[in-house]
C-alpha cells in the first residue's frame, strides 16, 4: 500500500512541485519503447540533425572544426552520413570543456557532472535542465526492466557517501520519497556488509542496485551469511562490467536475475537488458551510438570503439564522442518487442586491454574470467601492468592460497602473454576500490599509451 500512495500520489506531487514532469515523461517513453525499428531511426535522425545545427548555430569549437573537416549539418540526410564528422576525444574534452559550451545556455540553469574516468584527470559536463529530466525519465524507463516497481525500495551499493551527499532536503527525499538505503563500497567491511543485510530483511527492497562487483563482493557475504533471506524484485548491475560469474553469484545469493546496465557520467544511460538478458537496448531517446569496426580490439564480428553523441544535452553539445569503451553490435529484433537498437555487449574499456611483449592487445575481461577463477584462494585480483615485459598480480588470499595458487598463475601469465612477460606477485589485505567506488581489475598505462597512438 505504501508503495502505491508513494508511486500514484507522493512522487507525481512532488514532480508537479519541482517541475520536471516525470510521469509525463515517463509515459510518453514508455510508449515510444514498442515502436518499429524505422520509427525509432526516423525519431533519431530528426533529433540528430537538430543537435547538430543547433552546435553549428552556438558552439563555435564544432563549426570551425567542421569547416575544416569540409563537413556541414545539411550533409546528413540518414544517420550513416554522421561517420563523416571529426571524432570528438576526452583528451578534446579536457583541453576545450569551455569552448564546447553553448553560448545559447551562458546564463541558463545547469547541472554540472563531473567524472574521472580510467586516467584519474577531472572531467566536467554541464548539462541543461531539460536535458537532465528526459535523462533521468529513460533511466527509470530501463530500471523497471528489472521486475522492479517505482515507489518500493531501493537498496543502493554506491561510493562517495552518496546517502550524505547534497542538502538536507536532497537527503530528505532519498529517504522519504526515493525510499532507498546505503552500502558505502568503500567501506565495505564484514560489519557493515552484515548491518546492511538485516536492513534488507527488516524491510525488504524493490530493488538492489550497485556496482557489478560491490553487489558480487556483497552477494558472496549474504551466500555465506543470509542466504534464502533477501528477496528483492530486481537487482540492477550497473557502471562496470558484469562478467557471469558475478552474475552467477548474485543470482544466486538474491534469487532474482540480474540486469545489466551500461552508462557513463558523460551521458548518463546509454543501454540495458530487458527481462530477455539478451543483449542491451540502446536508450535512442538520449543518445545515438556507433560501433566503428577495429579487430585489434575485439575479435567478434562488427566489434570496435563505441562512439556516442548525445541527443538531449543542448548545454554543452557531445557530438561523436570517442568514450572509451569497445562494443559488439546486435542486430534482429529482441523477444520482448521493444524497437530500440541493441548492443550484443559491452566487452571492455581500451584502459582494461594490456599489451603483450609482442605486440598482441588482450582484453581485461578475458583474463578476468581466468584470473578470478583459476586461482586457487584468491578472493579478489588486481593486474597492473608497468612495463611492457612485466605484470604485477595484487592478490587478497584466504587460507587455501598456496604453492600451487603461484604455479597457476605462472601458467597463466606464460599462456596469455608468452614466456618474456615477468608476473610478480603482490599479496595485500584488500584491493580498494576508486574514488569512485567502483574496482577496476586490470590497470595498464601501458596499453592506454599504446591504444592512443594507434589513433593517431
Amino acid at each position: 500500500m505504501l508503495a502505491l500512495l508513494n508511486r500514484h500520489i507522493a512522487q507525481p506531487f512532488f514532480s508537479w512541485k519541482a517541475g520536471n514532469h516525470l510521469p509525463r515523461r515517463l509515459r510518453i517513453l514508455e510508449q515510444r519503447q514498442f515502436d518499429t525499428p524505422k520509427v525509432i531511426a526516423a525519431r533519431q535522425l530528426e533529433s540528430l540533425r537538430e543537435m547538430l545545427f543547433h552546435a553549428w548555430e552556438t558552439v563555435p569549437f564544432y563549426r570551425n572544426r567542421w569547416q575544416a573537416a569540409g563537413v556541414h549539418p545539411e550533409d546528413v540526410r540518414q544517420l550513416e552520413d554522421l561517420g563523416q564528422f571529426p571524432i570528438l576525444t576526452k583528451q578534446d574534452l579536457r583541453a576545450h570543456a569551455a569552448e564546447i559550451r553553448s553560448f545559447a545556455y551562458a546564463d541558463q540553469e545547469v547541472f554540472r557532472k563531473t567524472t574521472s574516468g580510467s586516467t584519474g584527470v577531472p572531467l566536467t559536463i554541464a548539462v541543461d535542465r531539460e536535458a537532465m529530466d528526459w535523462k533521468r525519465a529513460c533511466t527509470l524507463r530501463s530500471d523497471q526492466w528489472s521486475g522492479w516497481r517505482r515507489g518500493t525500495r531501493v537498496a543502493r551499493l554506491w561510493g562517495h557517501a552518496a546517502a550524505d551527499r547534497g542538502s538536507w532536503k536532497a537527503r530528505l527525499r532519498r529517504a522519504i520519497l526515493d525510499r532507498e538505503s546505503y552500502l558505502n563500497t568503500l567501506d565495505m567491511t564484514a560489519e557493515r556488509m552484515k548491518e546492511f543485510a538485516e536492513t534488507l530483511i527488516h524491510r525488504p527492497p524493490g530493488l538492489i542496485f550497485g556496482h557489478a562487483h560491490s553487489l558480487y563482493l556483497f552477494s558472496v557475504f549474504v551466500r555465506k551469511h543470509f542466504l534464502g533471506r533477501i528477496h528483492p524484485d530486481g537487482v540492477i548491475s550497473t557502471a562496470m562490467l558484469l562478467h557471469n560469474w558475478q552474475r552467477t553469484a548474485i543470482e544466486e545469493a538474491f534469487g532474482t536475475p540480474v540486469t545489466n546496465r551500461y552508462g557513463c557520467e558523460e551521458l548518463s544511460l546509454i543501454a540495458s537488458e530487458c527481462g530477455e538478458h539478451d543483449g542491451l537496448h540502446l536508450n535512442a531517446d538520449s543518445v545515438f551510438a556507433e560501433v566503428i569496426p577495429d579487430a585489434t580490439l575485439s575479435t567478434e564480428p562488427g566489434g570496435g570503439r563505441l562512439v556516442m553523441t548525445d541527443l538531449l544535452n543542448r548545454a554543452m553539445p557531445l557530438i561523436r564522442y570517442q568514450i572509451g569503451d569497445v562494443a559488439v553490435p546486435k542486430s534482429g529484433n529482441c523477444a520482448c518487442g521493444r524497437g530500440l537498437p541493441m548492443l550484443k555487449s559491452v566487452t571492455g574499456r581500451e584502459a582494461d586491454y594490456v599489451l603483450a611483449p609482442d605486440g598482441r592487445l588482450i582484453s581485461g575481461i578475458s583474463l578476468t574470467d581466468h584470473y578470478a577463477t583459476e586461482i586457487r584462494g584468491a578472493t579478489q585480483v588486481q593486474l597492473v601492468q608497468e612495463s611492457r615485459s612485466g605484470i604485477r598480480l595484487r592478490i587478497v588470499p584466504d587460507e587455501r592460497f598456496d604453492v600451487s595458487s603461484r604455479e597457476r598463475v605462472a601458467i597463466l601469465s606464460r599462456e596469455f602473454f608468452g614466456p618474456e612477460m615477468r608476473a610478480d606477485i603482490e599479496l595485500v589485505d584488500r584491493i580498494p576500490q576508486e574514488p569512485s567506488g567502483k574496482y577496476r581489475f586490470c590497470i595498464s598505462p601501458v596499453a592506454v599509451e599504446h591504444i592512443r597512438a594507434m589513433g593517431q
